[in-house]
This record gives C-alpha cells, structure tokens and sequence, in this order.
C-alpha cells in the first residue's frame, strides 16, 4: 500500500514539473537588440580583428561565443536603408527609404507600415528604444508612433549631425540657422511629444551611448521581475564617426579614435549583458547584436579614415559591393539557439517574421515582405537558412543581385583613390555594357575578377529574381526615394 502510495506521489511529482517545464517554455522570452552603427565584418575579434588591429573586444566576442555567430549576415548598403529593413521585414525602396535620409526630406517611416515593434506590441510586450533612429523627423515615423513605448536619448538625422553646432559657430553662420543644431531628445510615452533634454553637440558625442547603456541597464532592472516579457532595442552610435569617446575610452586603443570608439561600443555591450546576468534574465531573454552596414573607410577625420574594415570583403559604407551588405550578426537564446558558427545567407529583412513566429505573433498578409522566416533554422529544426538571394537597393536602382556565392551586378561602381572602392552614395556608378558584371564571392572576396563570361548561365536566375520582384511592384508601386534636388 506504501509502495502504491508512494508511486502515486511520484508520478504527481514528475507531472508537475513536467508542466512546469512546459510553462517555463511557453513564457514569452525578452529581447534585447543591439545595433551598431557603422561598424564593420573585420572590427571585432570575433571575426578576425579584435586584439590583433589594437582594438580588443571581449564582450562582444563572449556573446558571439555563447551564441550562434553569423559569417553570411546581409544587409542594406546605409544607415536608414538598413533600419528600414530591420523595422518592417521589406526592402527599404518599398518604404522610399532607400537612401540615407537627411533632415528635411520628405521622405520617412509612414504611419501604414507594421513595425517590429509593433509585432511584439501585439502579443502584449513592453517595448522600449534608446538611441539612434534615423527613420525620419515626421512625428508619424517617431519610434513612440511606430510601436514604441517609450524613447530615451534619441535625435533627429545622422550621427554626424553632432558636428552642426562647431560648424556653425566656426563658420559665423547666420544665427537663424541655430535651430537646425539637433538635440536630445525622449518620448515618455507611446503617441506622446517629443521633448529636448540637451543640445546633441560635439561635447555631448562623447556621452550619448554611456547614457544609452545606463537607460537601457535601468530598463532591465526595473522590468526584470515582471510577468510582461519586454522587446528593448539599443540603437548605438558608434563606430559612426566623429569618433569621441568617453575619456574612460580616450586612448585605450592602439589605432587612435576609431578603435577608442570600438572599445567603448564593446564595453557598453557588455554592460548590458551584465545586467541581464545580474536581475537572473539572461536564460529568459534573446539577445541579439548586428551592425546597420559596413564601415567606413573614406570619410570621417583625417585620425579614422581606412580604419574600419570590411574584412576579407570589398567595399564600404554606401556602395553595392560584398564590405558594404555582409556585416557582423549574432544571436543569443540559452538552451533554445546552439551556439556555434554558420555561413548559412541570413539578411536583415529576416528579423520581424522571425522573431514575430517565435512569439507566436501575425506579420502583414496585405503587401510584399521580402523578410524570410529563420527560427526553424536557428532553432535546430533543419540544417540550412532559408534564403539565397537577397537584392540591393539604391535609391531608385536595382545594384546588386546576390545569389548564392555569385554577385551580378547591373551597374559598375567606381572609385576616386584607387583603393578603396566607393559608389552610391559615397561615389559614382556607371552603366554596364548590357550584361551584368558577375563575381564568385567565395573565390574571390575583393571581386576584382568578372566571370560573367564563363559563367552566362546565371543570367537567367538573375532575369529570375528581379522579374519576381518586378511582379511585386506592379499591384504595390513604391514611393520616390529621397530627393532634396528632384523635383
């Protein structure tokens, strides 16, 4: 009788924690999205820098160590475009976002768009943004508009924008041009006014992310114990230049102040995975780290110019080529994504549907989505990505058609100093003689041999891809790019 009583006892037991392990499943996890801004393949030790190029990053390093680190992760060739396509889960063109916006432009993120954030809002997440946005000034593109909650030490335009106020006075610029200088600014509440908390001048540049991190460690303290699972995106500003670093960075590098600057991203990092670790979350919480596009090589001060690398890859911040699409991105969920490395085509674009299946949530049914569904990949549940091709935008132009390891190319990017290469926005593009320019990537990284001639095949999978998505445009036309001139 014992025996049976005890058996019954037992068998209560693992039945309990049986569904208490299923609970424990079916909780929503947190989310925590870091983007770095301008930060390029061949920046961080991880992929082959790091202590080597003076510039040692061990908290970014640990995270691609204790996740899945990708060495295929595609993007948008600039800082808005990539934005864009993280937010909504389509190419930026379809959003007239496929340039790099400056203040002023018609052009930003339209009310209709479903957000990521949105995604998250309607399975019942908090969701928060700290820092840069760069998707428009229109009230309707505010990230408090756009799904939000909240948005704390944000500012209107580029990074660089940071250099306005200096300009100004050194210039003697009319005084009625001083509104233009940008500022600080933080939303409290969803749908709510934005209000300026401080001018966002060359002093501040050195202080925006440390005040970044602090908001976000502050936002994971405070909902660390609560039933709602939270979506936190951190949109950092570094290593966009100007490079000033916080003086606890200044000189901590051995390459000046773009390295300084890489040092102080990676510490802020790791600032907030320590905060996840100490409020008990970090097993309940996927952290994920991308960075918008890749480096930049020619522009910013005489001390970072050539600093930032693209790796193995052709190209920079603002052309079509591999350096400036293939950057850095990892993802981290303890016990649910295996750590480990894959070349596995990843792209932007595939954030929303993916993270939206795996909280169970809709994505839009009503207009082109260009984003792929990867959690069966990432989970372990099948062996490779979903995705082989992915196109490039810029402004109006189709640039680049990537398939597979093969780059076509309808257009011939040029370059000003005869290293590195530069088009777009940064450069000139050119015509083709008809056929597109075709480079194996895999065989050769810097591109520098066209094999279109032995390899005329692959213009039927490029005619292909480009008439599936012309098919698209016909029924959901998109909107001009970004213009100040074209009239």
């Amino acid at each position: 009788m014992r025996t049976n009583a005890m058996k019954f006892v037992f068998a209560l037991f693992i039945g309990l924690s049986a569904m208490g392990s299923a609970l424990a499943q079916s909780k929503q996890p947190n989310v925590v999205l870091m983007l770095a801004d301008n930060l390029g393949y061949g920046d961080v030790g991880a992929y082959g820098a790091g202590e080597i190029r003076g510039m040692p990053t061990p908290h970014i390093d640990q995270l691609a160590a204790e996740g899945l680190r990708l060495t295929q992760f595609l993007v948008e060739p600039g800082c808005t475009p990539s934005r864009a396509g993280l937010m909504t889960g389509r190419y930026s063109i379809r959003s007239g976002l496929s340039k790099i916006i400056l203040r002023g432009t018609t052009n930003t993120l339209k009310a209709e768009e479903v957000t990521l954030a949105e995604v998250f809002k309607s399975r019942g997440y908090r969701t928060a943004y700290m820092g840069k946005w760069h998707l428009g000034s229109d009230e309707e593109s505010q990230p408090q508009n756009q799904g939000f909650d909240e948005w704390r030490f944000g500012f209107f335009g580029t990074t660089e924008a940071t250099l306005y106020g200096e300009s100004m006075a050194r210039t003697k610029a009319p005084e009625k041009w001083q509104a233009l200088i940008p500022q600080i600014i933080e939303a409290d509440h969803a749908g709510g006014p934005v209000k300026p908390v401080r001018a966002y001048d060359l002093e501040y540049r050195r202080f925006v992310d440390r005040d970044i991190a602090n908001a976000a460690v502050n936002y994971i303290n405070t909902h660390a114990g609560s039933d709602t699972p939270f979506f936190l995106f951190l949109g950092w500003t570094r290593p966009h230049y100007p490079n000033d670093s916080a003086p606890e960075y200044h000189g901590k590098s051995r390459i000046g102040s773009y390295g300084d600057s890489v040092m102080e991203l990676d510490g802020r990092t790791g600032e907030v995975l320590a905060a996840l670790s100490e409020a008990g979350i970090e097993d309940d919480t996927i952290v994920i780290f991308l960075s918008d596009n890749g480096p930049t090589k020619t522009s910013g001060t005489v001390s970072e110019i050539n600093n930032g690398s693209a790796g193995p890859w052709r190209g920079e911040l603002g052309d079509g080529l591999e350096g400036s699409i293939r950057t850095i991105g990892m993802i981290r969920w303890p016990g649910r994504i295996a750590p480990g490395v894959t070349n596995e085509m990843i792209s932007i674009h595939d954030f929303l549907p993916t993270l939206a299946n795996i909280i169970g949530a809709d994505t839009p049914s009503n207009r082109p989505m260009d984003g792929i569904d990867q959690s069966a990949f990432l989970l372990g549940q099948q062996p490779n990505s979903n995705r082989e091709h992915l196109l490039t935008f810029i402004g109006d132009r189709l640039v680049a058609v990537r398939y597979r390891q093969w780059r076509m190319y309808p257009v011939s990017f040029s370059s000003t100093d005869g290293t590195a290469t530069t088009g777009g926005y940064l450069g000139r593009m050119g015509e083709t003689a008809g056929l597109p320019e075709i480079y194996n990537i895999e065989a050769d990284p810097r591109e520098e041999r066209n094999v279109g001639a032995e390899n005329g095949w692959l213009v039927v999978p490029y005619l292909q891809l480009i008439g599936e998505y012309m098919a698209t445009v016909q029924d959901h036309p998109n909107p001009k790019a970004a213009n100040l001139t074209d009239f």
